[in-house]
């Protein structure tokens, strides 16, 4: 009866271990769960919105125009940023008169406010090189988004996974495409 005990014991831990261990696996290569936490995004997603990351297609393909992002915080550790690809290897972005020109064409930017100018922080212009991003929040607000702005084009490695699917809140749940012209 005892070593019965002990058996089962083991089998709980057994298994309590290969959960983790494919929590982890899946968290790492398949999706993630992330929260939107501040401003940045809106008015696309809000403070408190449960958002799902695929991770593996970044395996097979490299993030395209309009998609969201969760990237690497470049001037924060340990946090991650929610931002839109503007700019991809090779292009050059310019911001001039409240708007964001890609490669001297004007976007299109249907997912920020009416009538939003964006604004530069230090430059205006940055020509991307073979492994840079530009990304932004969509918020436009000044101060109310660090994206590249501030802080520079970032690394392809720096990016986490790309937005795929909202949860939280109900009313907004759903499937998220990338959105550019």
């Amino acid at each position: 009866m005892e070593e019965e005990k002990k058996e089962s014991f083991f089998s709980y831990i057994i298994m309590f271990v290969l959960a983790i261990a494919l929590a982890l696996l899946i968290r790492t290569f398949v999706f993630s769960s992330n929260a939107v936490s501040g401003v940045s995004m809106n008015p696309s997603f809000k403070d408190g919105d449960r958002l799902i990351s695929l991770v593996f297609p970044l395996y097979y393909r490299d993030p395209d125009y309009g998609d969201v992002v969760i990237i690497d915080s470049p001037i924060e550790e340990n946090k991650e940023y929610i931002k839109r690809i503007l700019g991809k290897p090779g292009d050059s972005i310019k911001i001039h008169d409240g708007n964001v020109y890609r490669n001297d064409e004007k976007l299109t930017e249907n997912y920020i406010e009416d009538g939003l100018e964006t604004g530069i922080y230090n430059l205006d212009s940055w020509t991307l090189d073979k492994d840079e991003y530009f990304v932004m929040g969509d918020n436009r607000l000044p101060g109310k988004s660090a994206d590249s702005r501030a802080f520079g084009p970032i690394t392809r490695k720096s990016i986490r996974g790309i937005v795929r699917f909202r949860y939280w809140p109900l009313s907004q749940f759903g499937i998220i495409g990338g959105t550019d012209d």
